[in-house]
């Protein structure tokens, strides 16, 4: 069988174009495809202007090139003058689409899913070393195509929401993110995180076919940027505070509760010397050496040690099998922390005694989990997608580039897209 034949059959072209050579550049190390139309094409090419079947052979415009995969390890590339008709109805004069092209202009489909492979796995830089083209060409491509997908991404299913924040750089720059919870998906990355946030989401969600009243739970954290958002654009939603953030408010007073012990105790400066990410595991997460810390510092009388204990008995919480039992572990909890923290003159529990306060004014909210049977494992587990989000995105931290990053890492989007 002969090369043209070959290509013919892997491009699948069809019967309405053929490979007329297939040649090799030595000086480029490329291989170039040429490509011609057959008289068949005008038989099945409408025009696209008014859909008449008479369409007739016009001329050829300037000669151009596809990028497409490689063949045995060589750069190669559709080389083609695509023809150009003409209507015999309208006599408007058009040029036909190359089957192969892709959404970027001189990229072909099956190039254009390769580089998108390889651009969901690693940063886009890297990826343009590996296929030799530039970081610019890699982000048209993915631009064009997340575009086009998350555009045509219906929302009609969503019910339970949850929204958390990004930061994008140093400082205070944010992103909202909102993420579907059942589907387990990202929906929209809206800079800010005040409550105006929230009405971006709702224009959103129409534009998606989606409705404000169908959103039956939200997960967010404590902000009161967010409770208000929701309050004011999701009148049916019930709020549910994800655990994460529940935790991490109490490993932050945590952390508060071992600096001021710090400041005020000198033996206990010394004890508590590089012990700060001890207190921010949990047990089962300690390295040896953390672990053979804990057993030296267990029988002294610090106050942190006081506080990560506090911490572990709230996880403890969450593991009850009903929300009545919840209930009943929360408040039992809060009381213990306000108990300690007045009979302490010092006031190194202060910290705890704010997130007890916290945990009880928003306990409605934090039995959610129970009550509603909303899961936030994948809200939990966003901040590694914003790492990789942020790896991929290197060098491009453009609101733009980030959002874009992370529909095509997390967005579920059926990309390549060509609908």
């Amino acid at each position: 069988m002969i090369p043209e034949k070959v290509f013919h059959q892997i491009l699948a072209l069809g019967d309405a174009w053929r490979v007329t050579t297939v040649d090799y550049v030595e000086q480029e190390r490329k291989v170039n495809i040429h490509i011609e139309e057959t008289p068949l094409l005008w038989a099945r090419e409408p025009c696209p202007h008014c859909r008449c079947p008479q369409v007739g052979g016009y001329d050829h415009a300037p000669e151009r090139r596809w990028r497409h995969l490689n063949v045995c390890q060589l750069e190669s590339e559709i080389v083609c003058a695509l023809p150009r008709g003409q209507c015999k109805e309208c006599r408007k004069v058009y040029t036909v689409r190359a089957p192969w092209e892709g959404r970027s202009p001189h990229c072909t489909q099956e190039f254009e899913a390769f580089a998108l492979t390889l651009a969901r796995e690693m940063p886009v830089s890297k990826t343009g070393e590996i296929l030799g083209v530039t970081d610019q060409k890699l982000w048209r491509m993915i631009f064009a195509h997340v575009d086009a997908a998350w555009a045509d991404l219906s929302w009609e299913d969503v019910v339970w929401i949850g929204a958390d924040e990004m930061t994008r750089r140093k400082g205070h720059n944010y992103l909202t993110v909102f993420v579907d919870l059942q589907a387990k998906r990202v929906l929209l990355a809206v800079e800010g995180k005040d409550a105006g946030v929230w009405e971006h989401f709702v224009q959103e969600l129409a534009k998606h076919n989606g409705h404000p009243k169908a959103i039956t739970q939200v997960a967010i954290d404590m902000s009161p940027a967010y409770i208000k958002g929701v309050r004011d654009h999701l009148g049916n939603a019930v709020v549910v505070y994800d655990k994460y953030h529940v935790v991490s408010q109490v490993t932050e007073a945590v952390e508060a509760v071992r600096r001021a012990e710090v400041r005020q105790d000198v033996q206990a400066r010394a004890q508590l010397e590089k012990t700060c990410w001890l207190w921010r595991k949990n047990p089962e997460g300690w390295t040896e050496r953390e672990a053979a810390r804990w057993e030296q510092l267990k029988d002294k009388p610090l106050v942190t040690g006081l506080a990560y204990a506090m911490r572990l008995q709230l996880q403890r919480a969450y593991v009850a099998a009903t929300e009545r039992q919840a209930r009943s572990r929360f408040l039992q909890w809060c009381a213990w922390v306000r108990q300690e923290a007045e009979a302490m003159t010092s006031g190194l529990l202060e910290p705890m005694r704010k997130v007890a306060d916290m945990v009880e004014r928003h306990l409605e909210g934090i039995l959610g989990h129970w009550k509603e049977g909303l899961t936030t494992a994948f809200l939990e587990g966003l901040n590694s997608v914003f790492s990789a989000v942020k790896r991929k995105a290197r060098g491009y931290r453009s609101i733009e580039y980030m959002t874009t990053m992370l529909y095509f890492v997390a967005g579920k989007l059926e990309i390549p897209y060509y609908g």
